[in-house]
Order: structure tokens, then C-alpha cells, then sequence
């Protein structure tokens, strides 16, 4: 059964009760909450999710709960505990999905390191990933939702994941964050998304969350074969703009845009010599949605012709 297939008064008793567990690949998550609004939040969020056992091991076992304390009456805020502990200052009230994101990713970003997790969307298409490496703001995750929105397989609009042993990219099919205009743009973009509420308050403004398709959630545990990197910036009013990233530059881009790279060492630089050595490395700056996604739909299926072309005069 899905968590989108549970009544409302079965997934809330499960929320507040054991928690709600999911797997979303690259760990498992067992989450509880006592906050108005949150569970029907999630619950259409992760909606295309099989329901796990509540009990087993989970990389991250969190929780939501309201502040204690006078201050409650006066100023609502709750806070994000995992495993006991609270690793940020409370949030106010009404911005609970986004504190249960980012607190998620925070964990990921400390205890999957048995991967290497570069700060980069991913998406893929017949077996091969595109990654989309980038710094906030540049409008990854807006272009990640786009591309998945246009047919792609959501890997992830956070971490490219890399498994060290061979370099396949792991799926993390979590919920997209938009943010302030990439909102209104993702729903001119395509009427189909599934876009969750808007909290319109956070620290980083207004937040809402893409939910991932059901297609990129069954196939969750199914890893990527990386071919393509893409360095995205979205520059109002820019003209459309490719061009090639020579290795090199590519390896010092990544190097610095991974989570956990001094972490991994030697390991790190071999991975990401590696993915440089396997995919075709551009930069793309774009303004319009359309065009940046036919561009890496493009440069993909170059790719492919040139692949064939070359297993073919192997004969």
C-alpha cells in the first residue's frame, strides 16, 4: 500500500503513534509528528511512497514537535529532533514541511558518506544521468523540476549521489524545492505538477515542494549511468548559452561543490576523476525553461548517436 493510499485517520494515527516510514533509496527515513498541517502536507508530498514498517533500522529517525514553553502561546514555532537531538534553532509554526526538507537533508548530508554526495540536480533518461552541479540560486532545482517534468526520471534536486565501487549515480527521488518566482514558473511551465502548499515565510522566502512522479519512485533503487554534466545558471534575460567545460575545470568545479569530498578523500578524487573521464562536460546559461531543456535533451541524444556511431566502426 502507498502512503497516499492510507485513510487520513489511519496516517495520522501512524504520524503521531510509531511514525510514518519510507524508503526513498538512498536512505530510510521514519518520521513522527505533532504539528497542525504537516501530515496532510506530507502525506500528499509522498503520496506515490510504499508504506514501511515502522520498525528496523533507518539512517534517519526525526521528528516534528511544537516548541515548549510560554513563548508557544505568544510566537508558534516548532522544531526538528533527530535521534534526540535538535540540530537547528526552532522555525515558526506555519514553515514545518520546509524544516522537516532541509532537516533531512542536513542528515543526509552527514551520514551518507559511504557515497559521494555532490551538491548537483539529477535526472535520467534510458539508463543515463544528467547532472545538473550547481551552487543555491543558480536554478537547479528549478531546471531539475522542468526536466522532470518533461519525461525525465528524478533522481534527486539535492545530492548526485555516486556509489564509489563503480560510479553509477543513486537515485534520492525526494520532493523538489521551489522557491519564490521558480514557483509560479514551474505551474506556467506544466499544469500536470504536482505542486504541494506554499509557505510563503521562510528563511529563504517562499518555498513549495514538487512532489516526485510515481515512475521515479518505483524505481528509487534503480542507479544511473552518468553521461552527461551540466554547470546550470539561470540569467534573466540571458540568450541561451552552451558551451563545452574542458575536464580540468570540471574536476575543480565538483571538487568544491560536493558535500563530503575532504571527508572521502583519496576516494573522492578517484570518483570524481572518473565521472569527468565518462561524461561530456558543458555549461549552460539560460532564461527560458523550454529552451534549456531541449538543450540537454539535445546534448543527450548527441551523445548517443556519437556512442553508436562509435560501436559501430568497432565492427
Amino acid at each position: 500500500m502507498r502512503i497516499g493510499d492510507l485513510a487520513t485517520s489511519v496516517f495520522d494515527r501512524e504520524m503521531r503513534g510509531a511514525g510514518i516510514a519510507l524508503d526513498f533509496g538512498l536512505a530510510k527515513v521514519r518520521v513522527r509528528a505533532e504539528v497542525p498541517g504537516f501530515s496532510e502536507a506530507f502525506r500528499f508530498l509522498y503520496a506515490h511512497f510504499p508504506c514501511e514498517p515502522p520498525q528496523g533500522f533507518f539512517e534517519i529517525t526525526a521528528s516534528l514537535r511544537r516548541s515548549r514553553g510560554l513563548r508557544r502561546h505568544v510566537r508558534p514555532q516548532v522544531e526538528f529532533v533527530v535521534d534526540g537531538e535538535r540540530p537547528f534553532e526552532p522555525f515558526p509554526s506555519d514553515t514545518h514541511v520546509p524544516l522537516f526538507e532541509w532537516g533531512v537533508n542536513f542528515c543526509v548530508a552527514r551520514r551518507c558518506n559511504h557515497r559521494l554526495l555532490l551538491h548537483a540536480g539529477a535526472v535520467a533518461r534510458d539508463g543515463e544521468a544528467v547532472l545538473l552541479p550547481a551552487l543555491p540560486g543558480t536554478g537547479k532545482s528549478t531546471l531539475t523540476a522542468a526536466l522532470a517534468a518533461r519525461g525525465f526520471r528524478l533522481l534527486s534536486d539535492e545530492f548526485g549521489a555516486l556509489r564509489l565501487s563503480d560510479g553509477a549515480v543513486l537515485p534520492a527521488p525526494r520532493p523538489i524545492a521551489l522557491k519564490n518566482e521558480s514557483i509560479e514558473l514551474m505551474r506556467r511551465f506544466s499544469k500536470d505538477v504536482a505542486l504541494g502548499p506554499t509557505f510563503p515565510k521562510t528563511r529563504k522566502g517562499s518555498v513549495a515542494h514538487l512532489a516526485p512522479a510515481a515512475e521515479s519512485v518505483a524505481r528509487r533503487h534503480e542507479p544511473a549511468r552518468p553521461v552527461l554534466l551540466v554547470f546550470p545558471q539561470f540569467v534573466r534575460g540571458a540568450a541561451l548559452a552552451v558551451e563545452p567545460v574542458r575536464r580540468s575545470r570540471a574536476f575543480a568545479r565538483l571538487s568544491t561543490n560536493a558535500f563530503n569530498y575532504e571527508l572521502l578523500g583519496p576516494a573522492a578524487f578517484d570518483a570524481v576523476g572518473r565521472l569527468v573521464q565518462e561524461c561530456n562536460c558543458y555549461s549552460l546559461v539560460y532564461d527560458d525553461l523550454d529552451g534549456a531543456v531541449d538543450a540537454i535533451a539535445t546534448l543527450l541524444a548527441r551523445r548517443g548517436r556519437r556512442s553508436h556511431a562509435g560501436a559501430t566502426s568497432g565492427h
